[in-house]
């Protein structure tokens, strides 16, 4: 489809103004207005503005040849101005997704169906949750209704055009989640590690919600590396340097080797990064006897701290957990942001604060025979996603009380 080709017979209507809400497609982050689209997206997650997106895109680390072609939609009114807008790509593969969907396509294609291409809404390769229907603010909640339909309606639209087999929304804010599933979508939930700041004044008084066991060994693994020959610096804004992007990136790819036989992001991402948004990164770098030897990236919202990659050239006792979750911790009390996400897997999180919470994602499937089949198949695995949480709550290294010793 043409770069900003309308999508269809899909639009809604502004009860407000009386205007006809038009849905495009952009198969480019940069054939949106950086204001227009920021607009909609908010200030909150960095990871919806247009500066990260464009930075994937201009980088090369998302384009049609790794199997990312962007299809953004944007629901504009009749002065063409940017009222919704969804972040969304056309893929031949379902890597960098976090929510799991192989065992659907080798079904599929086993009965003789064509998985993919597939429509992706998400932000790639980052299980971050966050809004989907990005709708401007300002209109009446009908307004703004009526435009979030519009995309829900241009998503189905744009997926028969290119006649994919389904559309996946992935990490969705809950209420994006519902509205999804009240036009029909498939709801599938999951799970993630969150820490809540809940006040502290500073770390030992986090620490002093905690039991006993669990205090004791947060300062234990503090205490070793904080003895080790391992200094470890929090950089952001005018203090990170292509030096750290350099180190940063070498340690992301050796990591990604190691796990996944190879990165997703190049370094012309990383550059990007710190010249377009160094206000907005925290970035742990960690020194031994002058060598750069490993580093976290965090992303820095309104009221969250996002905690996404980390890497390094060796083993270092303790030192990831320092690295990746209690500094990431220091700094949002000092900030005074109201949580920090640690992502999806790793039970460890727990012991170190880092609570579960549900995750959502919405699926929109065209064969009615393969829809029956993955709407049974989310039916029996809901209790097991339920259970499974609670069984990880049970895990809450916090005192009953909740309350800092005193």
């Amino acid at each position: 489809m043409p770069d900003g080709k309308d999508s269809g017979p899909n639009p809604g209507a502004d009860p407000e103004a009386g205007e006809t809400i038009t849905v495009k497609v952009l198969t480019g982050i940069g054939l949106a207005d950086p204001k227009e689209w920021d607009a909609c997206a908010g200030p909150d997650n960095p990871f919806l503005s247009h500066a990260f997106l464009l930075a994937l895109e201009e980088s090369g680390s998302v384009t049609g040849r790794t199997g990312w072609q962007p299809s953004h939609l944007a629901a504009l009114d009749g002065a063409g101005r940017i009222m919704g807008a969804v972040p969304l790509y056309l893929k031949n593969h379902s890597y960098g997704e976090y929510v799991f969907d192989h065992a659907w396509a080798h079904a599929y294609e086993r009965a003789g169906g064509q998985y993919y291409p597939k429509l992706q809404c998400a932000v790639p390769f980052t299980p971050v949750p966050g809004p989907r229907l990005l709708v401007r603010p300002g209109a009446s909640l009908q307004g703004m209704e009526a435009v979030a339909g519009a995309l829900i309606q241009g998503m189905e639209e744009v997926a028969r055009r290119y006649g994919v087999s389904s559309v996946h929304v992935t990490f969705p804010e809950e209420g994006d989640w519902r509205r999804l599933g009240e036009a029909g979508w498939l709801l599938r939930e999951g799970v993630q590690y969150h820490w809540e700041n809940r006040g502290y004044a500073s770390f030992d008084d986090f620490l002093g919600t905690l039991n006993s066991r669990k205090r004791k060994a947060i300062r234990k693994e503090r205490r070793e590396v904080a003895e080790s020959s391992v200094r470890l610096h929090s950089l952001t804004g005018a203090d990170l340097k292509s030096e750290h992007w350099d180190a940063f990136h070498r340690f992301y790819l050796e990591t990604a080797d190691r796990k996944w036989g190879g990165g997703y992001l190049n370094r012309a991402f990383f550059r990007l990064l710190g010249e377009t948004m160094a206000d907005r990164v925290m970035l742990v770098m960690c020194e031994d006897n002058g060598e750069w030897v490993a580093g976290a990236l965090n992303l820095i919202g309104t009221d969250a701290l996002y905690g996404r990659n980390w890497g390094s050239d060796g083993s270092y006792r303790f030192l990831h957990f320092e690295a990746c979750y209690y500094r990431a911790l220091d700094f949002a009390i000092e900030r005074g942001l109201g949580r920090v996400e640690a992502g999806a897997q790793g039970e460890h999180k727990i012991q170190r604060g880092y609570l579960p919470v549900p995750t959502y994602s919405a699926h929109w499937v065209a064969d009615p025979g393969f829809r029956r089949a993955i709407a049974d198949y989310l039916r029996r695995e809901r209790p097991g996603v339920a259970a499974e949480r609670e069984a990880l709550m049970d895990l809450s290294p916090y005192r009953q009380d909740g309350l800092p010793e005193q």
